[in-house]
């Protein structure tokens, strides 16, 4: 059985580690299963909201040749987040008779397609959301500075004109 390995993470905020951890993980699971690994693909620091990643185009593109018999990656959010792109993915694959299996999930069926597909759009959303209001909180927390700012720039001037008056 030829397999492509898969990884993503999406942040900044996160490292290159985490790419080879996932590797590292993923052909362990396909050595102990007798899988001979194809080809690697890994896109860094790019969400998953997307499918405009070079990593995950080549993979499928791989896939869709029938280069691999199977995609193997750590959880299905790694190959995406946005639930119609997890279901064309599925989608895509399956007619070509290419198997989607994951670490977490095991072998994907529409039942995985579905209920993970609802739960990482509902993540994407929640994500969404605390960005936001963490873009909020931050404006509000650069007002505050600006009127603490003000307001010790105020307080410096009435002293100094004390002084002066005196």
């Amino acid at each position: 059985m030829k397999v492509a390995i898969y990884a993503r993470y999406s942040s900044e905020n996160q490292r290159d580690a985490s790419i080879a951890d996932q590797f590292r993980i993923c052909r362990e699971f396909a050595r102990r299963q007798g899988w001979q690994i194809a080809k690697e693909y890994s896109d860094h620091a790019v969400s998953g909201a997307t499918l405009l990643r070079s990593g995950f185009q080549a993979m499928m593109a791989s896939a869709l040749r029938k280069e691999v018999d199977l995609v193997l990656a750590e959880s299905l959010d790694r190959f995406s987040r946005d639930q119609e792109d997890t279901a064309g993915l599925f989608k895509r694959l399956t007619f070509a008779g290419v198997n989607i299996v994951t670490l977490a999930e095991g072998d994907i069926t529409h039942l995985h397609i579905g209920l993970k597909g609802t739960m990482n759009a509902l993540f994407l959303k929640e994500l969404a959301e605390k960005q936001r209001q963490g873009t909020l909180s931050e404006a509000e927390e650069a007002e505050m500075d600006d009127y603490i700012q003000v307001a010790d720039l105020v307080e410096v001037l009435k002293a100094k004109a004390l002084t002066t008056l005196k």
